[in-house]
This record gives structure tokens, C-alpha cells and sequence, in this order.
């Protein structure tokens, strides 16, 4: 028995790197995405076109205009003649922004009065005003604080210093990578398996192989090996890359890492031999994975937070493998998440490992028999 699942098993893997389209959809496509996803798959906001419209003629606009100006978040700052050229810039989208100082902003300032600025976003791109909201309000509550000194004469009562754990910089590739890992391992995962079945059927050797002395259980684990294999090693190959070629710090258990990256494998492993037992050809095989590789990584929490989705859907949320492997690649790479953290996240994959391959596992023999 356990030869001849060895000899299966070489035999796929044998299958994957002497076949050019599957060699290089595993090897090509992960790293190019890697290498895109990096930098490309950012929430950070820079290069930001905006535009100023200020009636007032007093120094202090100009002061906050000059603070504006030295930002690395601004591309360039236009400036508008008329209050109806703030709508066309918007509507047009020539910038997300426009800020608005009206004639008595100087004069209230210094005559110690409130003085307002008005700021004025493009709604259709609501994530980046948002975080463009963000950084202005750390402008110009900074211009505040200045000017209060000034004029009043006296220190703020108070001061906000801001700390970031485990990421003092806030660099979002030190949050992409770890996430990258996960989701670009599960690509490569299955499309392994999901087209394991797949290409026996589209080449005719599938019923060769069903008369061979493997029994039923023996093709199902000799299918779903060579998957978890090079989807493990796509893993820890995309980690070294993060390390090594892009900077980010790996904090805790190498050991606790691979013991999860296997357990992750394990279980997007059943999923795509239950696919491939559906397919007939190789096409449909690469749409049943992308069919549940887009939900996975969308509900994961990668792109948005879980807590931001409707009530009714986060409890979906725990069927995803994604979801946990997640947590468990950036408390490692970032904070040196404790054994129990990760054990806490580890058991609920372990449990969709054995129904993804219990469940496979019958429907691929009810298929063949």
C-alpha cells in the first residue's frame, strides 16, 4: 500500500514539473504577483491631487497651505479663482479634495476667534477620502497646537504621542507580505489538486488509473500529497522572499509557522480534489478554484475587515481556512504570536482539514465507482 501511493505521488509530481502549463502556472504567476501585489495592493494614500480655494489674504492660510505643500501625501495643489470651480474639479475628478478658507480666516485667528476650514472629498472614493480625512485632521490639528502657542501664549494643556506595536512605521508591505503568503500559497495549492482529476480525464488515463491496484482511498491520498508538498513549499519560499527581499521581520516560532502552513494546505487540499472530482477538463477545474478562491479571500479579512461585514455574513466567515491562517502568518511575522494564540486558530482548520477530506474523499469514490 504504501508503495504504491509513494509511486503515485511521484508520478503527480512528476505530472505538475514535466508539464509546462502547470509548472508555470506554479512557479510564474505567484512570484509576479508577489512582486505586484506588494506594492501594488496598498490602502495607503500618496500622490493625492487637490486643489485650494482661498479667499482670505492673511498669512495664516498661506502658513497651513505651505504645511500642505511640504507633505509627501500631495502630488500637486491647484488653486481655484471661483467658489463654482470647486464642483467641476470634483465632478471631473481632476482631484479627491479641495480645501476651502474663507475671507475672515486670518482675521478670526488672530483676534483669537475660531477660524474654519472647510474640507471638501470626492464620495465616490470613499476608502481613500477617508484616510485622506485622516491625515489632513493630523495637519491641521498639528497647525493648531502651533498657533495656539502663538497666539495664546501658553502650552496645550495636553499632547497625543502616538506608539504603532509592532509595526512603528505603519508600512503596509510588512502588512501584505504575511497576507500574501496565505493567500498565493492557497492559489497554488489548487491548482495542484483541482487539476490532479482533471488532467487524468482530459488525457484518458483516468480509467487507466482505476484499474490499477490502488484502491479508491489510496488515489485520493496520492492526489492530495503532492498538493499539500508544493503548496508548502510555495509557502515558505514566498516567506523567504518577505524576509530576505522585502525587509519583514519574521518575530516568532519558524516551527509553529510550518506546522500551520501545513495544516492550511491540508484542508484547501480537499477542497480542490472535491472540485476536481466535479470537472471533466482542466478549464473547469481553473474555474471551480477561482470560483472559491475569490469568496475565501474576500471574507478572510484581508481586504476588509471582519467586523465591517453585515451581521448575517461573518458568520461565514468561519468556514474560511483563509480567515485563521491569517492571523496566525501576521502575529508571527510581526508580534511573535504566543503557542496558545496560535493553537487557538489552528484547531478550527485542523477541524475543516477532516471534513474537507473525509467529505472529498467519499464523493471522489462515489464518482469513480
Amino acid at each position: 500500500m504504501k508503495q504504491r501511493i509513494l509511486a503515485l505521488i511521484w508520478k503527480e509530481i512528476l505530472a505538475v514539473l514535466f508539464d509546462s502549463k502547470s509548472r508555470i502556472s506554479i512557479i510564474l504567476p505567484p512570484i509576479i504577483q508577489l512582486l505586484i501585489f506588494a506594492y501594488a495592493a496598498t490602502l495607503d494614500v500618496k500622490n493625492v491631487d487637490i486643489a485650494v480655494f482661498n479667499k482670505d489674504s492673511g498669512e495664516r492660510s498661506f502658513e497651513l497651505i505651505q504645511r500642505l505643500r511640504g507633505s509627501s501625501i500631495f502630488h500637486t495643489i491647484s488653486y481655484l479663482e471661483r467658489e463654482e470651480d470647486i464642483a467641476p474639479y470634483i465632478d471631473v475628478q481632476k482631484g479627491l479634495m479641495v480645501i476651502s478658507f474663507d475671507e475672515q480666516f486670518s482675521r478670526n485667528i488672530n483676534m483669537k476667534k475660531k477660524a474654519d476650514v472647510q474640507l471638501i472629498f470626492d464620495g465616490r472614493k470613499s476608502n481613500s477620502a477617508q484616510i485622506l480625512s485622516g491625515y489632513l485632521s493630523q495637519i491641521i490639528n498639528s497647525y493648531n497646537v502651533d498657533i495656539t502657542q502663538e497666539v495664546l501664549k501658553k502650552e496645550p494643556k495636553s499632547a497625543l504621542i502616538q506608539r504603532n506595536w509592532f509595526n512603528p512605521n505603519l508600512l503596509y508591505i510588512w502588512y501584505n507580505i504575511p497576507c500574501l503568503v496565505c493567500t498565493l500559497s492557497m492559489l497554488t495549492c489548487l491548482v495542484v489538486t483541482t487539476h490532479s482529476v482533471a488532467r487524468e480525464r482530459e488525457l484518458g488515463t483516468f480509467d487507466q488509473l482505476l484499474v490499477s491496484p490502488l484502491l479508491p482511498g489510496e488515489i485520493v491520498i496520492g492526489k492530495l500529497i503532492p498538493g499539500i508538498i508544493i503548496g508548502t513549499l510555495e509557502g515558505l519560499f514566498m516567506v523567504a522572499m518577505g524576509v530576505f527581499v522585502f525587509g519583514v521581520p519574521f518575530t516568532g516560532s519558524f516551527l509553529l509557522f510550518l506546522f500551520s502552513l501545513l495544516v492550511f494546505v491540508t484542508a484547501i487540499s480537499g477542497v480542490g480534489i472535491f472540485i476536481s472530482s466535479l470537472c471533466y477538463t482542466q478549464q473547469q477545474a481553473m474555474l471551480g478554484s477561482f470560483t472559491f478562491m475569490l469568496p475565501s479571500v474576500l471574507l478572510s479579512g484581508f481586504a476588509t475587515p471582519i467586523e465591517n461585514m453585515p451581521s448575517w455574513l461573518q458568520p461565514i466567515t468561519y468556514l474560511i481556512p483563509l480567515r485563521y491562517m491569517l492571523i496566525i502568518s501576521k502575529g508571527i511575522f510581526l508580534k511573535a504570536l504566543p503557542s496558545l494564540f496560535i493553537f487557538q486558530n489552528v484547531y478550527p482548520m485542523i477541524i475543516i482539514s477532516c471534513i474537507t477530506l473525509i467529505g472529498s474523499g467519499i464523493f471522489f469514490r462515489k464518482r469513480i465507482l
